[in-house]
């Protein structure tokens, strides 16, 4: 057994242990497992939104986008900074009315603000198919990062199947708890990790970042900027918004925020996280300088380009290092993934079923329910072959359906109905679903448009779509009973 392995495993034993300890000292009921009681304060908040935000995604894709894409791979730093602003002004009120109401999934919110329960049911659904494929996302990086930093001793499949009975086994066990404790351990170490191979690997073969830079604008002058189509301007900025927004709406950063012991907390988590993006800077210089070093990675395979030029670059105990900062980026957001997919299909899906159930059923029916969304996860994990990026993409584009249902709850006087509400998103849902099982894009459909029209995410057009029919079904309908309780929910 190489050097790598026991690095490896180490790590994952030591954030199983972790994982499960978590829970000691506190009963876990609903509100314990699920929000932590709403008493993290701003420390524990940003690790746990931090551990949320920045996964495998962040470790395999971006540098993936570096090395394939160039110029368009900004992208990712341009939503994450600007996500915070509205994050800023946002959540706060969401955490006020949640605090109020008791919420502990971000179905409840949608639930209680429209009062309707079956507009809960959509949004707990749309939230699931949203996160099936971020979970898939991490099982893949997961397998990725596991099979290479094991220098092949590990298959993904493997891999993958350690990784989810690993997460499963603490979830089930701790919750929340879990995951906040384990993000303490990845957020350090993937900092120190990225830091440190975003500078070191650029100087080891270029002599600095700057004499690298000169040396891919030397080779391929257009790489690093963004193309006349495609992935052109009108993309880039589409690209940006919807992810901006979408970002906002994932139901597991909605629960985290649940989880802040005041407003006061959230703001300066908002204030602080964005610095965490710099770290996104030196994944980057990692998949730039892979370009010449480990030439012809094509399609899927680019998500390998970081691992593939550690691999090459350092002594196998410090890939382990690496490829167990990559593993964390999996577990840890995995595992809050899976907890908010358990707790929205039971608390509004179940619960509404069966609306005599206790809350101690509807504790034990989101824990059961956590084993089997893991196998779901395994079975798309094993059956699909998109690559990281654009998984993340599709389901940015389903998630971001519920955010204009969101911010019109939020103003004085609500002219959204809860049919308004949920025509909307089952609109921009469809849309999104269509285009996605057809390859349809804004060119193949309209092929008469300009072409910074048909370069246009498709996020955007379903958003669109959603927000037309949002308005419409809800001026017919606004003499029906409207939804709100208004009076006690708090406003922009």
């Amino acid at each position: 057994m190489n050097a790598s392995l026991f690095v490896l495993f180490g790590f994952l034993l030591l954030v199983v242990y972790i994982g499960i300890n978590a829970k000691k000292g506190k009963e876990m009921n609903l509100e314990q497992w699920a929000v932590g009681g709403r008493g993290f304060g701003t420390i524990l908040v940003f690790l746990l939104m931090a551990g949320e935000s920045y996964t495998t995604f962040t470790f395999l894709g971006a540098s993936s986008w570096a090395y394939g894409k160039g110029g368009p791979a900004f992208y990712i730093i341009a939503y994450l900074s600007l996500i915070y602003c509205i994050f800023y002004w946002m959540y706060p009120n969401v955490w006020k009315y949640a605090k109020v109401h008791g919420l502990v999934s971000q179905s409840d919110f949608f639930a209680s603000k429209y009062n309707s329960s079956f507009l809960g049911i959509i949004t707990a659904l749309i939230g699931v198919i949203s996160m099936i494929p971020y979970i898939v996302l991490q099982l893949k990086g997961l397998g990725i990062i596991v099979s290479e930093a094991s220098y092949g001793a590990i298959s993904p499949t493997a891999a993958t199947w350690i990784g989810v009975i690993s997460v499963t086994v603490y979830v089930m066990i701790s919750g929340i708890h879990g995951s906040a404790m384990t993000a303490i351990i990845k957020d350090i170490l993937i900092f120190g990790v990225v830091l440190f191979i975003g500078i070191y690997i650029p100087f080891h073969y270029y002599g600095g970042i700057e004499p690298m830079f000169r040396e891919i604008q030397a080779t391929n002058p257009d790489f690093l900027k963004l193309p006349d189509s495609g992935l052109g301007v009108s993309w880039f900025i589409s690209t940006v918004v919807m992810t901006s927004i979408g970002g906002l709406m994932w139901p597991h950063l909605f629960v985290a925020t649940y989880t802040a012991s005041s407003p006061k907390a959230i703001r300066k988590n908002a204030v602080i996280t964005p610095l965490y993006t710099l770290m996104l800077l030196f994944v980057f210089f990692v998949g730039f300088a892979a370009i010449k070093q480990v030439p012809g990675l094509q399609g899927a395979d680019t998500d390998l380009a970081l691992l593939r030029v550690s691999i090459q670059t350092f002594d196998p105990w410090f890939v382990g290092v690496i490829g167990a900062a990559g593993l964390l980026t999996a577990l840890v957001p995995g595992s809050m993934l899976l907890m908010t997919a358990s707790v929205s299909l039971s608390k509004n899906v179940y619960k509404v079923v069966r609306p005599l159930a206790t809350e101690r059923q509807i504790s034990t029916t989101s824990k059961m329910l956590v084993p089997v969304i893991s196998l779901i996860c395994v079975y798309f994990t094993f059956n699909g072959g998109n690559s990281i990026v654009t998984l993340l993409l599709m389901a940015y584009s389903f998630i971001t359906q519920l955010f204009p249902a969101v911010l019109f709850s939020l103003a004085k006087n609500n002219m959204v109905t809860k049919q308004g509400a949920a025509a909307g998103m089952l609109a921009g849902v469809i849309t999104v679903a269509y285009m996605t099982i057809t390859n349809a894009t804004i060119g193949t459909l309209l092929p008469l448009l300009p072409q910074v029209m048909k370069d246009l995410n498709v996020g955007i057009i379903a958003l669109s779509i959603n927000i037309f029919f949002m308005l419409v079904v809800s001026y017919f309908t606004k003499k029906l009973p409207v939804s709100s309780d208004m009076k006690s929910s708090p406003t922009i």
